[in-house]
């Protein structure tokens, strides 16, 4: 993982994005302190090309994300030689980003820059670069103190960072949360303490939604889109018996919370998306190939039911 030099990467495709802006609906622009903003959805209309593209940032371009027609609803898919890199070093939101009346949760691979989540310790990856590129989920744009502030626990100056925001109910904020299907896989393997260096491939699938209301739907509706309509494959090494034993605890069936709409689980906690059982966030299924054994693993299966009430009531 030591040569990838995620930031590098995801700063070529920003370089990219600022050329094709008028196509795509997004703006770029410069704040006083010197970060660069690009604006997927808050001020712009954005679209679903630059979801996929914004998509693809928050992977560090280690990943082809591709939207394909499907009935009842489009599919976004993801395909990714480079699974714990792209997933889980750039793309997990795991960044909780606080500031005078702002929130975002930042992806992306500034993470793997600042290095601040034990789950870097786990994986044995942390990143040192002269520019930086993170994805903050908001539905506001950020203001200079909190870039100074991302931009310091980088280690950069202001200046070397760039920042691409989308709300969750944006065409472009849609997207790119509902490409995240193997990630969360991974992440709930990580969480259960499966040992992320035997997974050497991911693909994944999930439905696209319709854009919700507002951002609180848009939360409802993606998430369901990957707990329900969710599937990932995972090319793994290693012995069958350890992938029998966890796989059951995988999907996000293996949840007490499974069988609603995510709306309704996260108005029971009220609201607080960090109270929600973390079980719960997976594809609905997996599947594992043991490249070692040849021995294919499912676990789990979509839920139309769920998926029917949760996009349809958006």
């Amino acid at each position: 993982m030591s040569d990838l030099s995620l930031n590098e990467r995801a700063t070529q495709l920003c370089d990219e994005i600022a050329a094709r802006a008028d196509e795509l609906q997004v703006t770029c622009h410069q704040l006083d302190c010197g970060t660069t903003v690009f604006d997927f959805g808050i001020d712009m209309p954005g679209s679903q090309a630059a979801g996929l593209l914004l998509a693809r940032v928050c992977l560090a371009d280690l990943a082809e994300v591709t939207q394909a027609a499907s009935e009842p609803w489009p599919l976004v898919t993801v395909a990714t030689d480079h699974p714990v890199a792209a997933c889980m070093a750039s793309q997990y939101a795991g960044w909780e980003i606080q500031g005078d009346k702002f929130f975002a949760m930042g992806s992306g691979p500034m993470r793997a820059a600042a290095g601040r989540e034990p789950l870097f310790d786990d994986i044995g990856y942390r990143e040192r670069c002269d520019s930086c590129v993170g994805v903050l989920e908001s539905g506001q744009l950020p203001p200079e103190t909190v870039c100074e502030e991302i931009a310091a626990k980088c280690g950069i100056g202001a200046r070397r960072l760039t920042l691409l925001v989308a709300p969750t109910s944006s065409q472009a904020g849609t997207l790119q949360v509902v490409a995240r299907s193997v990630e969360t896989a991974l992440h709930k393997l990580h969480e259960l303490g499966f040992d992320l260096s035997r997974v050497e491939r991911g693909h994944g699938s999930a439905p696209l939604p319709p854009v919700a209301k507002d951002d609180l739907a848009g939360i409802g509706v993606t998430n369901d889109a990957i707990l329900y309509g969710g599937e990932v494959t995972l090319d793994v090494r290693g012995d069958d018996r350890s992938l029998a034993e966890i796989g059951p605890r995988v999907p996000s069936s293996a949840s007490a919370d499974y069988g609603r709409p995510f709306a309704e689980v996260l108005a029971s906690c009220d609201n607080d998306f960090y109270r929600v059982d973390p079980l719960l966030f997976s594809a609905a299924q997996i599947t594992f190939v043991n490249l070692d054994s040849g021995q294919r693993h499912t676990f789990g299966q979509t839920n139309a039911a769920v998926l029917e009430r949760s996009f349809c009531n958006n």
